[in-house]
């Protein structure tokens, strides 16, 4: 309705999510998170805001941001937690229907590293799925296999739709509705995460610069 302020929380559910982002607000060394109920209203204009149309939420992360503790790469990142919200959500691909769905678009590559994951099923020490885009190669990278492409061209600011389902020992990709790949992989420890994961500048004297990736859906359903 007209005159009723909408925030990026409105766009998709954050009851299951923290966010990760690029800044060492509180002088530990790493990133800082946001948790909920204070993520529920957050925003931040530099890395996680809804867009100017209101009709999604855009993460921003610079080469020269602040890693989370243990890692190079510096994100605003959306990290899948449990029902309770109380640690990190564990699910397997051999047991239950698991099931992502997300519209989204990859809008700036950083000028140093031209290369962003947008989102991943991570498997607590690396991600089993990253969904990558790479110069103009939009790949989905799958731990111990061989990298499936899903475009070689890619244009920068193009939406597409993605799903991610797995069950009976695999993981199947849906573009669009309709599936593209299968892969055999018995995982478990799963967890989903979505937002713009940038390689850290090589050195303090590289130029910072940001890549941009937007989110029109995400929806996430465990049976």
């Amino acid at each position: 309705n007209e005159g009723i302020s909408r925030g990026a929380s409105d766009m998709f559910s954050l009851k299951r999510w923290k966010l990760i982002i690029p800044l060492d607000d509180d002088g530990d060394g790493i990133a800082d998170e946001v948790t909920q109920p204070s993520l529920r209203r957050f925003e931040a204009p530099d890395f996680f805001y809804l867009s100017d149309t209101a009709d999604s939420v855009v993460f921003r992360a610079q080469t020269s941001g602040v890693a989370p503790d243990g890692e190079t790469a510096p994100r605003s990142q959306l990290v899948e937690m449990n029902s309770k919200r109380t640690e990190l959500a564990s699910w397997s691909t051999t047991s239950g229907v698991h099931n992502l769905t997300v519209e989204f678009s990859i809008n700036a590559l950083p000028a140093d590293e031209p290369g962003v994951t947008a989102l991943q099923i991570h498997d607590g020490e690396a991600g089993l799925i990253n969904v990558r885009l790479v110069g103009k190669r939009r790949v989905l990278e799958r731990k111990g296999d061989e990298d499936f492409v899903l475009a070689d061209d890619y244009g920068l600011g193009s939406f597409l739709q993605l799903m991610l389902i797995s069950d009976h020992g695999r993981v199947r990709a849906l573009v669009n509705t309709r599936q593209v790949m299968e892969w055999k992989v018995e995982a478990d420890g799963l967890y989903y995460t979505i937002g713009a994961l940038v390689a850290a500048a090589p050195s303090e004297d590289v130029e910072s610069t940001v890549a941009e990736v937007e989110f029109r859906e995400v929806y996430v359903v465990h049976k």
